[in-house]
């Protein structure tokens, strides 16, 4: 009798993705998905690797685009678009042609998570999907003399919305076209949007797809990770040689911006690769190309060397009239009082205590974050050492003065006080035509 010998490379390739299961498990991931993946033959095999991440217990955001999906439809009506940096001019009647896209591929979507035939790999799978008012738009308005109409930008996200939607199991499902405050209707781009819920959320990943296997190098070879520096320049060659409208480089600009504010890893496969997203997440090797974050940032006590760092970050704002100016002699004599925030050897960040001790009391001052990396939490980082600062010289209260950022500081438990109960040294030096808010803090 001939017995039949069954592989097991299926019980070997299952035990290797066991630990990235558990590590996936309960983690937030927002997906990007282009129009152009959609109208992929592919397609429906990446909704049935999304449904099996959703049945893994991962938390899913999908983010669709409709650029193509768009442009024929535009072109059935005998209208054109134009762009003007790289966004689609959308007037009143390209408006109405963009919603019916849009809402054609969102209920393509809708459909398909929804299948549950025996025969398929969905069957059983009862995922709920969510759409709604998640993200609230405004206009881009006037640039260099171009009015961009009805495209527009995001002026804020329900994220306690989405997070509810999450904890219940269900895939929120956003597309490229949201409403304002007005009632009006705007077309986004579907990487801003993904970008931006991915770090408001404070995503555990960002994904995106396009036509190759991800970021290639000058050989064709798949480029398997980059940090924003290295990915930085890769984008403006793209954007330099007229691309700025491929997946490739929507992605990149989105993964780097991402990174940059916090979250750890941004994934670029291709939607032409059947089970691409399952060989990434849940491979050693993984697939495609992965932006990852810079080296782990320092908060430390800042030196005579950091000097030149901490000026090129406050001079501007100084210009601007947001911080008192400061020589550099009188930064070196006060050196000793910053703290900043290093990363790669770039001052990213900077405060100062000022401590008045008869008063049990000190100020903190000259407060500045790097304009790229203000999407992060590095204010509090920033304000939570000198509080440690401050507690280990025996005061009671810090306080700041600001012009600009008054709602920041009472978010993070400051409270509103007048000019008297600043320090009477302090209450002298006070400029009474900066009419700054006097704020303070028990520590």
């Amino acid at each position: 009798m001939r017995v039949k010998i069954r592989s097991t490379a299926l019980v070997k390739g299952f035990r290797q993705s066991a630990p990235y299961v558990n590590a996936h498990r309960d983690k937030t991931a927002v997906i990007m998905l282009g129009g152009e993946a959609m109208a992929d033959e592919n397609f429906q095999n990446i909704v049935n690797d999304i449904a099996l991440l959703n049945s893994l217990g991962m938390k899913l955001v999908l983010v669709f685009g409709a650029r193509p999906q768009i442009n024929c439809a535009l072109n059935q009506y005998g209208l054109e678009t134009p762009y003007h940096k790289g966004i689609r001019i959308t007037d009143s009647h390209a408006l109405e042609v963009v919603k019916q896209a849009a809402g054609q591929v969102q209920l393509d979507i809708t459909a398909r998570l929804s299948m549950g035939l025996n025969n398929t790999p969905m069957a059983g799978a009862q995922i709920n999907v969510i759409s709604g008012n998640f993200v609230i738009a405004q206009p881009l308005g006037v640039d260099e003399g171009i009015d961009y109409c009805h495209s527009g930008k995001i002026r804020r996200i329900d994220i306690d919305g989405i997070q509810r939607q999450l904890d219940q199991n269900a895939i929120v499902l956003m597309g490229p076209v949201a409403s304002s405050v007005t009632g009006e209707c705007f077309n986004l781009t579907s990487e801003e949007v993904a970008t931006q819920v991915a770090i408001r959320l404070r995503a555990d990943k960002l994904i995106g797809f396009c036509s190759e296997q991800g970021v290639l190098n000058q050989d064709s070879e798949v480029i398997s990770e980059l940090l924003p520096t290295q990915a930085q320049p890769l984008l403006e060659a793209r954007e330099a040689a007229g691309d700025t409208g491929s997946g490739t480089s929507r992605f990149l600009r989105g993964a780097i911006a991402a990174c940059r504010a916090g979250v750890t890893r941004s994934h670029l496969i291709s939607y032409k690769k059947d089970g691409a997203l399952i060989q990434e997440l849940f491979s050693i090797e993984g697939i495609g190309t992965q932006i990852v974050m810079e080296r782990a940032e320092k908060v430390r006590q800042a030196q005579i060397d950091d000097i030149g760092g901490i000026l090129d970050l406050i001079r501007p704002l100084e210009q601007q009239g947001i911080l008192v100016r400061r020589s550099r002699e009188q930064l070196e004599q006060e050196i000793p009082r910053f703290t900043i925030i290093e990363r790669d050897g770039l001052v990213i960040g900077c405060a100062a205590l000022y401590p008045f001790s008869d008063a049990r009391t000190g100020e903190m001052a000259c407060v500045a974050i790097h304009p790229d990396y203000r999407d992060g939490d590095r204010g509090v980082m920033l304000l939570n050492h000198l509080k440690q600062r401050a507690k280990a010289k025996g005061l009671e209260t810090i306080f700041v003065l600001t012009t600009h950022s008054l709602h920041w500081f009472l978010e993070q438990g400051f409270l509103l006080s007048d000019v008297s109960a600043l320090p009477n040294t302090r209450q002298e030096l006070y400029n009474y035509q900066r009419r700054s808010k006097v704020l303070t803090l028990a520590l």
